[in-house]
């Protein structure tokens, strides 16, 4: 596992449906020609890992003086040679290291690229997941591949999946339109994890109807009482707009950073608001930050988004540390 690179992000908001499928190969195209520039986005970014911070004061209800440390994975998508069992065990590694007072895992475990060499089974990635620590805990949401690629769950149009359930005996709790209280240094604050957003996909006979969802965003925050402090996991970003003034900060994955990104601009992003919510942190009614992922999907492509472990010190002033 290479050495992560380290990379900060201020507090600072930014301005910052397609499908993936059916562009991003063309795209990759794109972003191969020549052969230098072919062998580095196929060969070597998308092994690297960097470790991005985020230092904020969320928008949103958050205790003075209370400082959290959140470290994020998302979009594993595990498969060789891609994304082995040994370089999960590597990103285990490299998390723990950072010291988090909490683990969050935002989805997208199993593969969803047919250029793969073998997929990992979830018996071989969820017990390598289970060795993240943190004295708060690891938490997960499943992700549209989660379901997507369990042929069991599709047909039966319900869970549970083989991802959640291979999580949840490895003792990492799923949330899926849950909240939970934890505390914090004397404060309590909840973790809430939304259900996926486009969970089933129409059947052969349903072709043109959008794909179907199982998150509740109003019965998730429900369950959280006014005026606390909160942080909502929520696979893909395309939830934000919805999301209230009252959630501190909202994680997503998802978007893979659009898996390629020129001068801070994916030309193709899985969001029906485009670059909008394609990366980063974004500072609108509250708090978003996406993540670009750690493995791929589609096309084994990356090219000016490194893999990522994402850090967020909550509750930090612009240039602290935590």
């Amino acid at each position: 596992m290479p050495e992560a690179d380290e990379r900060a992000r201020s507090d600072k908001g930014r301005p910052v449906s397609v499908t993936r499928r059916t562009v991003l190969v063309g795209l990759g195209a794109t972003a191969l020609a020549g052969a230098g520039t072919g062998a580095y986005a196929v060969g070597i970014e998308p092994m690297r890992l960097a470790i991005t911070r985020y230092r904020l004061r969320p928008l949103g209800p958050w205790p003075e003086g209370l400082k959290l440390r959140i470290v994020a994975l998302a979009d594993i998508h595990a498969c060789e040679p891609w994304m082995s069992a040994a370089r999960i065990a590597g990103i285990v590694a490299a998390a723990n290291a950072l010291n988090g007072d909490v683990t969050v895992l935002l989805g997208d475990y199993l593969s969803g690229m047919n250029l793969v060499t073998r997929t990992l089974e979830a018996a071989e990635w969820a017990p390598i997941l289970a060795g993240l620590t943190a004295p708060l805990g690891t938490y997960a949401i499943l992700g549209n591949h989660d379901w997507w690629e369990d042929r069991s769950a599709q047909a039966r149009g319900a869970g549970p999946t083989v991802a959640g359930e291979a999580l949840r005996k490895n003792g990492i709790q799923v949330l899926q339109n849950e909240a939970l209280p934890f505390s914090v240094r004397g404060h309590e604050v909840w973790l809430a994890g939304l259900g996926d957003q486009v969970a089933f996909q129409p059947s052969a006979k349903q072709r043109g109807h959008a794909r179907i969802g199982i998150d509740d965003l109003p019965g998730t925050l429900a369950q959280i009482p006014d005026g606390a402090p909160a942080i909502l996991l929520a696979h893909e970003p395309d939830i934000f707009p919805e999301v209230p003034p009252r959630i501190a900060l909202t994680l997503s994955g998802h978007t893979h950073g659009g898996q390629v990104r020129l001068f801070g601009y994916a030309p193709v992003v899985p969001s029906r608001y485009r670059n909008r919510f394609a990366y980063g942190h974004v500072r609108e009614q509250a708090d978003l930050i996406v993540s670009g992922g750690l493995g791929m999907s589609i096309a084994p492509v990356r090219f000016g988004i490194p893999p990522e472990i994402v850090v967020v010190d909550l509750g930090a002033e612009l240039g602290s540390t935590h």
